[in-house]
């Protein structure tokens, strides 16, 4: 079984390069207040993930620069368990005003980036 998952994977992967969106362009000035706005979020992801995936190609379309965390490493998990309360990916962390959002399910974070930022 962890061969069969582990060849999907590489599949996701491969499709994912050869087929991946265009992204959006926007004027120099407007990308960088995008860029400002995208440093307070982070996803947490596993690079096989179909979620996953689904979640960087809607940042690749957007043009949005946002720190990819491999939650697969044990710090990185450990965070992921103790603030935001489960481990499980892609989850969305969102830092506004001195306040954390942990975002848990794809369907959700890419709403919230199409509707923030497009």
């Amino acid at each position: 079984m962890k061969i069969i998952r582990w060849l999907l994977g590489r599949l996701i992967l491969i499709l994912n390069f050869i087929f991946a969106p265009k992204k959006v362009k926007r004027k120099d000035d407007l990308q960088q207040k995008v860029d400002q706005e995208t440093k307070s979020l982070q996803l947490y992801q596993f690079a096989a993930c179909p979620f996953c995936v689904k979640v960087r190609r809607a940042m690749r379309r957007n043009a949005l620069n946002i720190e990819l965390v491999d939650a697969q490493q044990p710090e990185h998990k450990k965070v992921l368990a103790e603030q935001g309360g489960h481990v499980k990916v892609p989850c969305l962390r969102i830092e506004e005003n001195n306040t954390v959002t942990w975002m848990y399910e794809s369907s959700d974070i890419v709403s919230y980036l199409e509707k923030r930022f497009a």
